[in-house]
């Protein structure tokens, strides 16, 4: 269906800076609930599209995690918009069902560890948007690790775009595992997401909602509410990549 993918990609093209397609047989490896036809009733196609974070908020003198947090959570509800309306606009143009990917919220939460509905970052790859750093994060030729996701799954069959095979790190690079302060990224290249968020991910409700087993109980109900508007409080992986420091130079003329 090439007029329908040349149609999505003209509606999203003055909104967006990457948009990527890829056709749901590239996630057959997806966990169990989480596959796009657990999302979208007969699947087809994943959308993935991004906007990247300004450059200047990484050299900012004082305020770099503050204007972070707002940046994040205000693209956030503008990639949820654009799905939203992506969705109608996709089921004006023929017998098709269109499901919108949440930006961030709501999670869904297996034993106690947050998950997307639909990984965003994995499908991002399977969108050929880019590859899997060594930090755990998804890199783009031109916006390094910059870039926050969307997406839509839907039943309308459109051809996907070629997948990005080769890593994005220089081969013997350890930037992000050697500054992790929580150690989250090891130099063997391996990612543990828990360790991460519970060193990043802040919220001044968390101590008390989920203070004891009762709370804990509703800790999925209690993240997709009131813990929306999470704090940031590392993003040393994104500041001492050479990727990105490649890409501040290029577009500011200095280093963060």
């Amino acid at each position: 269906m090439k007029n329908e993918k040349e149609a999505i990609s003209r509606y999203l093209s003055d909104k967006l800076s990457v948009i990527g397609f890829a056709p749901v047989d590239r996630f057959d490896d997806a966990p169990e609930k989480h596959h796009p036809k657990n999302v979208c009733h007969n699947a087809k196609t994943v959308i993935v599209y991004g906007i990247p974070v300004s450059k200047g908020i990484f050299s900012s003198p004082d305020y770099n995690l503050h204007l972070l947090h707002r940046s994040y959570h205000t693209v956030y509800r503008f990639l949820d918009e654009i799905s939203f309306n992506l969705c109608n606009h996709i089921e004006t143009m023929g017998p098709y069902a269109a499901v919108a990917i949440p930006s961030y919220s709501p999670l869904v939460f297996h034993k106690m560890e947050p998950w997307g509905i639909l990984s965003l970052k994995h499908a991002a790859v399977k969108a050929g948007l880019g590859a899997f750093g060594k930090s755990g994060l998804v890199y783009h030729p031109e916006f390094g690790s910059l870039l926050r996701l969307g997406g839509v799954v839907t039943s309308a069959d459109i051809p996907g775009d070629a997948m990005q095979d080769e890593s994005p790190c220089p081969p013997k690079c350890r930037e992000c595992s050697t500054h992790c302060p929580p150690g989250a990224i090891k130099e063997t290249g391996t990612f543990s997401k828990m360790t991460c968020l519970g060193h990043t991910i802040k919220h001044a409700i968390y101590p008390l909602a989920l203070k004891d087993e009762q709370g804990l109980k509703h800790i999925e109900r209690v993240i997709n509410t009131a813990g929306n508007d999470y704090w940031l409080a590392c993003d040393e992986c994104l500041k001492v990549c050479p990727i990105n420091l490649k890409i501040f130079k290029n577009k500011s003329g200095e280093n963060p």
